[in-house]
């Protein structure tokens, strides 16, 4: 089996290990305005240099409405894109691939950011928010009700998807995601516990995969050769809801729609439950998706230790590992624990006087 640091091909494209870098909101754009800053490419950077092997950008909406908080990135526009443009073209020239994660917050939008604010719930249009749209009018615990999409939406969040595809492949990046996890918009539809729908987007299995599969389709009518991702919640970790059997049911769906890759988190979609803690506590659930929907994945949570990391790409249970807490603490984790396999052509020239110790 391969290992932590050995090449990965997604479509036409080669990256250079299996240690990437999770999509990480970082409600940071102050201007409200949905461009990245100086601070995005600084923090996207600095994983670049440290060994990554593909580096994601936070969740970047497709709409202005797609927002988590106003202080999200967006990519609606040709400005956000341009301004995404020297970002990605920094990461790949340390040798990274560059992706970016498209999606629509839905019922979960409009919210105050995770920090700089001590407020939680919506932001009320009169403090720069907006009306929340969702598979139904019920809101998400603590936050305000929602708009019931209609197919006429619907059909407008498909084209700003595909829309905002083609804009992020004119801004270099080698890799698209479609955030179908964490309780937003696509999973919203995916999940029983959230959609009542009783149209042809809610009921059986096939209705509420629907809306993500056409938005898989309409992406990759636009990609090209780029290699597209779908980022999936495993489990809604409660009763009745989203699984992974329904996870690799579709993931299938969506391989022969035109995804190449699946990255396998948990969660979101209902608040009150609990989830079983623990280091690499997801990794099940993303071997499960490899094995019974025969797709490839990456495996995230709790993943903070080198020989952990490459235990799980080894064993077969992913075919490449993201972290994203580790890698706040340790922006050059990858550096670190290359190292540890005797690996280091992966350090910057200019980094070379200052190596992690060998574990060989």
């Amino acid at each position: 089996m391969p290992g932590l640091f050995d090449p990965i091909t997604l479509r036409t494209l080669t990256v250079r290990n299996r240690l990437w870098i999770a999509p990480m909101c970082q409600y940071s754009v102050f201007a409200e305005d949905g461009i990245p800053t100086d601070w995005h490419l600084v923090h996207l950077g600095q994983f670049a240099i440290g060994g990554a092997g593909l580096v994601f950008t936070e969740a970047t909406a497709v709409t202005p409405e797609g927002r988590i908080s106003p202080r999200d990135t967006g990519i609606w526009t040709d400005q956000q894109a341009d301004a995404w443009s020297r970002i990605a073209a920094f990461v790949r020239s340390q040798g990274a691939a560059a992706g970016i994660q498209l999606g629509h917050a839905g019922r979960k939008g409009s919210t105050f950011p995770a920090w700089g604010s001590d407020r939680r719930g919506t932001v009320p249009p009169s403090g720069g928010g907006w009306t929340a749209v969702g598979p139904t009018d019920e809101p998400f615990d603590g936050f305000a009700a929602p708009v019931a999409l209609d197919e006429n939406g619907i059909d407008r969040i498909v084209t700003a998807f595909a829309d905002a595809a083609a804009r992020s492949v004119r801004a270099g990046f080698d890799v698209v995601e479609i955030h179908a996890a964490h309780g937003y918009l696509l999973h919203q539809f995916l999940s029983p516990l959230v959609n009542t729908r009783t149209d042809r987007y809610g009921g059986s299995l096939e209705n509420r995969a629907r809306f993500l599969l056409r938005v898989v389709e309409a992406v990759r009518a636009v990609l090209g050769d780029t290699a597209l991702v779908v980022r999936f919640s495993a489990t809604d970790w409660s009763d009745g809801g989203w699984n992974e059997a329904d996870t690799a049911a579709v993931a299938r769906w969506a391989a022969d729609a035109g995804a190449d890759f699946f990255d396998i988190s948990t969660g979101g979609a209902v608040a009150g439950v609990k989830i079983p803690l623990s280091p690499g506590y997801q990794v099940p659930f993303a071997a499960h998706v490899r094995n019974a929907g025969q797709v490839p994945v990456s495996a995230v949570g709790l993943i903070s230790d080198p020989a952990q990391a490459d235990d799980i790409v080894r064993s077969g249970r992913a075919d490449a590992v993201m972290i994203a807490r580790e890698a706040l603490r340790d922006p050059h984790f990858a550096l670190r624990a290359a190292a540890m396999s005797g690996i280091d052509d992966l350090v910057p020239g200019a980094y070379r006087r200052a190596p992690y110790p060998r574990g060989d």
